[in-house]
């Protein structure tokens, strides 16, 4: 990420409350991640110690400080999803991406990650893509959702 799109995005939130978090999310959002050069461009725009904005860069979950996929892939691993077959759609997450979890594929597709538990245990198995929800996932499903996203 450049520095003017940087600076476009610390003008936009500057002197607001949570100022830094907000160009932080910003800039996960449009980059996937965070970059330590961008972090430190931050701090030195926002006049704040660069430690600071590293402390909450690693602090929430939602950050990354290394790249990941324009697609992020997240596998519900709770008891209820486990219980109704996680592990079988997991293992055709992965056969389908040729991912491990914690993996990025080398085209910036697809990001794999699992969780103990992403909040509908009711409608689980679960795999999450960008946000959207994905319930009562089979492996026979899973190669047709994961297609919609290029």
């Amino acid at each position: 990420m450049d520095s003017a799109n940087l600076d476009q995005i610390i003008d936009r939130h500057r002197g607001k409350p949570g100022d830094l978090i907000h160009v932080l999310m910003e800039i996960q959002h449009e980059n996937h991640w965070l970059p330590r050069d961008s972090l430190h461009h931050v701090a030195e725009a926002l006049e704040i110690p660069f430690s600071r904005v590293l402390r909450i860069a690693t602090l929430y979950k939602t950050f990354s400080l290394t790249p990941k996929g324009r697609n992020e892939v997240h596998v519900c691993n709770g008891i209820s999803c486990h219980l109704r077959g996680a592990k079988k759609v997991m293992e055709a997450v992965e056969r389908v991406t040729g991912l491990k979890a914690g993996e990025t594929d080398a085209n910036w597709r697809f990001t794999l990650e699992t969780g103990s538990c992403l909040g509908s245990c009711s409608v689980g198995p679960e795999v999450i893509v960008n946000g959207t929800h994905h319930a009562r996932m089979t492996p026979a499903k899973v190669e047709a959702v994961l297609k919609e996203y290029p």
